[in-house]
């Protein structure tokens, strides 16, 4: 799989709070909200990352350019979600980690010019901080923050210096 990035135990607190924006509230009240600053901002690209938000933006008619599931909610398997992206991608990423093919995978994604969704075998969690690297600026990531709502990032060059650095801080090894 290449190189992986792993979450250390002293960047756990870190990665339990919301990286954007934290919309709270029922799915009716966090998806207007969603849609008002989706209206908004005029994004250059949506994505979402997580099972429940993305079948919750695709439910709300919310375009995405990009998906990024694993048939998981709370750790828990879920029916495999289908949507409307006319490129597919399959990559392997393991809980806690980040691997070299999921980065390049992400990428390769975000570049295609049609709706993507990236299916992962592992975790997708933090593939959010992959998204919010390589998307454009001005797109906007959205995932879920569990038991709390959704949390929208809006992708700028402070956004990705601060991605870029919790990725840089997570350790690295070969495999």
């Amino acid at each position: 799989m290449g190189v992986v990035y792993a979450i250390k135990p002293e960047l756990l607190e870190k990665f339990r709070q919301p990286f954007g924006v934290l919309l709270r509230g029922t799915f009716s009240e966090t998806m207007k909200q969603l849609n008002a600053i989706v209206n908004k901002e005029k994004p250059s690209k949506v994505v979402s990352v997580g099972d429940t938000v993305s079948r919750n933006l695709h439910k709300q008619g919310i375009k995405t350019q990009l998906s990024i599931t694993d048939n998981k909610s709370l750790r828990r398997r879920v029916k495999p979600a289908t949507f409307p992206a006319k490129k597919v991608f399959q990559t392997k990423n393991p809980q806690g980690t980040i691997t070299e093919e999921a980065i390049t995978t992400v990428q390769e994604a975000l570049r295609a010019n049609e709706d993507a969704h990236v299916i992962v075998d592992g975790e997708e969690d933090l593939l959010t901080l992959i998204a919010v690297l390589y998307a454009p600026k001005n797109a906007l990531v959205v995932y879920g923050q569990p038991h709390e709502g959704i949390v929208v990032v809006k992708v700028t060059a402070e956004k990705k210096a601060e991605a870029r650095a919790l990725f840089e801080a997570m350790s690295c090894s070969k495999s």
